[in-house]
């Protein structure tokens, strides 16, 4: 049970430190149009990045090449279902004030919050040191991704305190990863191993069907190229957090 408690306290902490670092961040709705196409660009960075330098190679270790990218293909497929669902559901005979993809990206977010929830709580199973060592350098690789996500909702017309708020809800994510974690210590390879790929599909969409082809709609050359410029801070973030082992 030791092991249980540290694992909720630990990804309790992961969630309120996520949600204090947004409440410091200092945007007012007022300035969010003035920077929301690079807030835009970063997050698109940020989930290429996610995916392609954490999430596949890590999903490889788990699964063969021919279960892993028909995987990562159904995630993809099955976020524009579910888009199209959200869609319909809330933008029908009626103009839609929020742009869907912000209610993506929560679900691919709320999937990779579960992630490292589950990779807490089964290294808190193996050891307290171990546990506590995996919880800072995922606390480490996860600050940045949230800042990008903030943004995603900003762009997608969340107001700030909207933002804020499905944020942290979304952050408890990794409370629930933490106790499936603990409890299915044993088999959490092959739990991990479906939803590693699930969630880079989902980043991938994301990043790709919605948040780049805003950023082509910009036609300014300097403006563009800015933009492109801070899309490639945003991988070499999630490099960089690669490269320092926080995974």
């Amino acid at each position: 049970m030791e092991a249980l408690l540290f694992t909720i306290i630990a990804n309790g902490l992961l969630s309120i430190g996520s949600y204090i670092l947004l409440s410091l961040v200092p945007l007012s709705d007022k300035h969010v149009g003035k920077v929301i196409l690079f807030l835009m660009s970063l997050s698109g960075g940020v989930l290429l990045g996610t995916a392609f330098i954490h999430l596949l190679p890590e999903a490889a270790r788990y699964l063969a090449p021919d279960v892993l990218f028909p995987t990562v293909l159904v995630s993809f497929l099955l976020f524009y279902v579910i888009e199209k669902l959200i869609h319909w559901r809330h933008c029908h005979d009626m103009e839609c004030r929020v742009h869907t993809f912000g209610y993506m990206n929560l679900v691919g977010d709320a999937v990779h919050n579960i992630i490292d929830g589950i990779i807490i709580g089964a290294t808190f199973v193996q050891s307290i040191p171990l546990g506590i060592t995996s919880a800072v350098t995922i606390l480490l690789h996860e600050l940045p991704k949230e800042v990008s996500d903030f943004g995603v909702l900003l762009y997608a017309g969340f107001t700030r305190k909207k933002a804020l708020f499905f944020n942290f809800l979304v952050g408890l994510g990794a409370v629930v990863g933490g106790v499936i974690g603990y409890f299915l210590a044993e088999n959490v390879r092959w739990f991990v191993g479906y939803l590693l790929p699930f969630a880079a599909g989902g980043f991938l969409y994301i990043a790709a069907s919605d948040l780049i082809p805003e950023m082509r709609k910009e036609t300014a050359r300097k403006k563009s190229a800015l933009s492109f410029g801070v899309l490639l801070v945003g991988i070499g973030i999630a490099a960089g957090m690669k490269l320092l082992g926080a995974e």
